[in-house]
């Protein structure tokens, strides 16, 4: 399910029509999340896998947060009710493929979902990129690097066009430890006519608390 944003009693309506033109819409943001209690309820054989409950905490996150659901039509600008994952998936021959989960707030059935949709993508041959779907949130992760900025491949498309990429991005690097903590690098790219730093920042913000918190359950899961 879908509406679409009342522009007109919008307050960021000339920020949006502002940034709306340029040709490079999209800025990143990066930063380091503290992941140590996250990490700590991922240890053990019977606990899910890292990377699974990352994605979940961002998702949670994301949807918890209206304008990471906002996507450019056209002029308008439509609400998705709720938003999903896709993600980079390594395959043993060192391509990738894209691996598709949807978000369910009860974490053993997002797990399971999620699993599952890696475990496709890595099996498969072709690249299956996700089309004119944006109800998505991109994810890439990049565990060989604890990166301090990121900065995305796209295409390039006139306001207006057929094709007008919006979708956030969010890249996890690999994590390190300093000061007793463990730090999950994080790149955040967005389309500066839906949202602007603030926005971001807030993200950042849940993110960071979601992982703080205890996992709803926990079944076992491994990464394919």
């Amino acid at each position: 399910m879908a509406t679409y944003l009342d522009i007109n009693s919008w307050p960021r309506r000339q920020h949006f029509a502002f940034f709306r033109d340029f040709e490079l819409p999209f800025f990143n943001l990066s930063a380091n999340v503290d992941v140590t209690a996250a990490l700590e309820a991922c240890r053990g054989p019977d606990r899910p896998s890292f990377s699974v409950v990352a994605f979940y905490q961002a998702l949670r996150a994301v949807n918890a947060l209206e304008c990471f659901r906002y996507r450019l039509r056209g002029d308008r600008v439509l609400i998705h009710d709720t938003v999903r994952g896709g993600t980079t998936t390594l395959r043993d021959d060192d391509t990738f493929g894209f691996g598709y989960f949807d978000y369910h707030p009860d974490f053993d059935v997002f797990a399971r979902g999620a699993l599952e949709g890696l475990a496709a993508a890595k099996a498969a041959r072709d690249l299956v990129p996700s089309g004119g779907d944006d109800d998505v949130i991109h994810f890439s992760v990049i565990p060989w690097v604890s990166f301090t900025s990121f900065q995305h491949a796209k295409r390039t498309a006139k306001p207006g066009a057929d094709f007008e990429d919006s979708v956030p991005k969010i890249v996890f690097g690999k994590y390190f430890e300093d000061r007793g903590r463990r730090w999950l690098p994080t790149s955040v790219e967005v389309h500066h006519a839906l949202m602007d730093g603030l926005h971001v920042g807030r993200f950042f913000e849940q993110f960071q608390a979601f992982c703080e918190q205890p996992l709803p359950g926990g079944r076992p899961s491994h990464d394919p």
